[in-house]
């Protein structure tokens, strides 16, 4: 997928779920089981052991999915899993060289920032996205929205405290889509194999997405029939 393919899927979709579990073979499963629940994207983050040949492994077998590799640290990290056919990189923080490398290579990517002046910089140095990350310390949707007043024309990935309760108030908020790890792909659920769960979560989290566009759209007409 080109740059712009990926950023119109997760404008599209809504949700990136957040891969970071203990083997391959785990990882392997948990992507295969949000992609039958309607979410065709996975973020490999590098803490999973073998993350490079998980990426490999997914665009070889999975080639409607969009993979992407998480929690990348450094050019040369991004380098290798551009190599492995990751499509798209994003940071636990703001490193400047890596939106750089990205860009460079035609490769969508967002990094995380927290403060205004991160999210500012961030944005300057033309990334698809800015993740804020973590929100719930911070004040949760509340945040975004407050974010989303001063910087309408930045499109925010909302990650770090996203559940089933909050994911809906995220988007309401502001969130062009959402960063989900924990709360779609829970730890006993990949133990248990449980793959109808997790497929069952996936649809959830991609209707509070729906639900929350909707209620922005409702807003929005009321507001335009007032004027």
């Amino acid at each position: 997928m080109t740059k712009n393919e990926v950023r119109t899927r997760i404008l599209q979709i809504g949700i990136v779920p957040a891969v970071r579990v203990s083997s391959e073979h785990v990882a392997r499963f948990a992507a295969e089981a949000v992609a039958a629940g309607g979410i065709p994207i996975v973020e490999i983050e590098m803490t999973v052991p073998g993350a490079l040949d998980v990426i490999k492994y997914l665009v070889e077998h999975i080639p409607d999915m969009t993979v992407g590799a998480g929690s990348v640290y450094d050019v040369e990290s991004a380098r290798r899993c551009i190599g492995a056919g990751a499509q798209f990189l994003t940071t636990d923080g703001l490193d400047m060289s890596i939106i750089e490398f990205a860009n460079k290579e035609e490769i969508a990517v967002w990094p995380a920032a927290l403060t205004p002046t991160e999210v500012i910089s961030a944005w300057k140095a033309g990334p698809d996205f800015v993740k804020v990350f973590p929100c719930a310390p911070v004040g949760g949707d509340n945040y975004i929205r407050i974010l989303k007043k001063a910087f309408t024309h930045i499109p925010l990935i909302a990650a770090g405290g996203v559940n089933q309760q909050t994911a809906q108030k995220f988007i309401v908020a502001g969130a062009s889509a959402l960063g989900v790890g924990g709360e779609l792909i829970p730890e006993d659920a990949l133990r248990l194999k449980q793959t109808a769960r997790i497929r069952e979560l996936a649809h959830r989290f991609v209707k509070f997405v729906k639900d929350g566009r909707d209620h922005l759209a409702a807003l929005k007409k009321r507001s335009l029939s007032a004027k």
